[in-house]
This record gives C-alpha cells, sequence and structure tokens, in this order.
C-alpha cells in the first residue's frame, strides 16, 4: 500500500527542521510514545538505527527505525520496521515561503502475515488517518508548541 500526506507549517524551514530533527521532539508529536533507544550507527545518520516504543490503546508495539538517506534540509529517508510490517517512509521539507514549510510524506507499508495482510486490505484509511494525525500533531507542536504527551 503507498500514499502520500502533505501538511504546510507556519514556521521556517530552518525551524522546522531544528524541531523535526530532535528525538526528544517526538513526544510531543507523536502520541504514545513511551520511549526510544540508540541500536547503532552515528545517531540521525545515514544507517542509524533507533528502537521506538509505543503504547497505542491497550497494546504495546515495538518497531525499529533505520536512516536511509539524511540530505537536511531537503529529505530525510526512513524505514520503519515491526512484527508484521515494513515501512518505507520519504519526507520531504520544502520553502512555502520565508515563513512557510510544506512537509510531503510518501508511505509504503508492506505487510507480512496473515493477520498484517489482512489489516492493510480491510482497513487502508487508518493507516493513512494515522500519518495524517502525526503531521497534524507535528504542526501544533511546531506552531503552537502544543503537545500530545499526557505526562
Amino acid at each position: 500500500m503507498k500514499y502520500t500526506s502533505e501538511i504546510i507549517v507556519d514556521v521556517p524551514r530552518t525551524v522546522f527542521i531544528e524541531k523535526f530533527d530532535n528525538p526528544d521532539n517526538m513526544a510531543h508529536w507523536q502520541q504514545g510514545l513511551l520511549e526510544y533507544k540508540m541500536l547503532g550507527g552515528t545517531p540521525g545518520e545515514e544507517g542509524a538505527q533507533m528502537e521506538l516504543h509505543y503504547k497505542m490503546g491497550k497494546r504495546e508495539l515495538v518497531m525499529v527505525e533505520t536512516i536511509l538517506k539524511r540530505n537536511l534540509p531537503d529529505e530525510m529517508h526512513t524505514t520503519y520496521d515491526a512484527k508484521g510490517v515494513h515501512n518505507i517512509q520519504h519526507n520531504y521539507f520544502e520553502i512555502v515561503s520565508p515563513t512557510q514549510t510544506r512537509w510531503r510524506s510518501e508511505s509504503e507499508f508492506q505487510f507480512s502475515g496473515f493477520f498484517m495482510k489482512v489489516m492493510g486490505f480491510l482497513m487502508p484509511g487508518a493507516f493513512k488517518k494515522q500519518s495524517m494525525k502525526y503531521l497534524k500533531d507535528f504542526k501544533a507542536f511546531a506552531e503552537e508548541g502544543k503537545t500530545v504527551n499526557d505526562s
């Protein structure tokens, strides 16, 4: 399954990247993020891997992020691997005006296992909705300092 999500954030691209590129900020715009830890490589650089722990509803999810390409401030490509799901993300950051940045996120989900293949087939909207929620929550954090973190 492939799709693209896009949003315009009302901050200069330098501010956008500063907030986006700081892993400590993830908890402010990725609801359910409990913790992250580096697994290998140089943090933030190509080849680096980070383990992410989320609580989504009553279940916990662990995924591994791998940075494939880091060409900031223009683009950053990553993969996310969790049980039954391989997610490829191509993120592009474009200057719209001196005070606006367009974030375009191209997502590709590859499913393995019967359950995840059925989920991907029956509920593609849920994946698209979650991706858009992350973009909107980042926008609120970058523009207004709003956080999704309950603690």
